[in-house]
């Protein structure tokens, strides 16, 4: 009876050293096209970049994704949205793509990267939220969002459109969220 032990533990241990599957783009919570000029044989990786509320700022690019050569210049990928970004906390995300010339999977000074005009707003609660304004004393666009009604998890708002029953608009699943430098 020794010897079933002993013969369990490798098993035990391939099993947990295993990966998760890599599922097609269009198979993902988030999915669409990267575009654009990103250099010769980039390594392009996608991040889930915001702030949650009061003050969480993260960058995640650790989250499960999967980003497929479709042409010249031009990818297909596929994004996990996590159910929670952070526990019980509303938050405004945009999914960056980056070209992690440095392969250490995380978006670094220096490496190319780009976004797109819209913008996730996890809510915990369905709800209007306060405007939000960026301080001129920071650098880049100083986009901030006007108040907004919500529904309680995943919202898509579009900054390219107008503000309508359908801008923002809760989502489960995001397709055609196009990213191109």
């Amino acid at each position: 009876m020794r010897l079933f032990p002993a013969l369990l533990l490798p098993a035990l241990l391939l099993a947990a050293c295993g990966q998760t599957s890599v599922k097609a783009p269009a198979e993902y919570r988030l999915s669409g096209t990267l575009g654009g000029d990103w250099g010769s044989s980039p390594r392009l990786r996608l991040a889930l970049v915001g702030t949650g509320f009061p003050v969480a700022v993260s960058t995640n690019s650790s989250i499960a994704q999967n980003v497929v050569e479709s042409g010249a210049g031009t990818w297909s990928y596929g994004f996990e949205l996590p159910n929670t970004p952070l526990p019980n906390v509303a938050g405004v995300y945009q999914v960056v793509a980056f070209n992690d010339a440095n392969n250490d999977a995380r978006p670094n000074i220096g490496e190319t990267v780009a976004r797109n005009r819209q913008w996730l707003i996890y809510s915990p609660v369905s709800t209007t939220t306060q405007p939000i304004t960026i301080p001129d004393f920071l650098p880049g666009e100083n986009e901030g969002l006007p108040a907004l009604t919500v529904s309680a998890g995943w919202n898509l708002y579009d900054r390219a459109q107008g503000l309508s029953a359908t801008n923002p608009r809760a989502v489960q699943k995001i397709t055609g969220y196009d990213i191109s430098r």
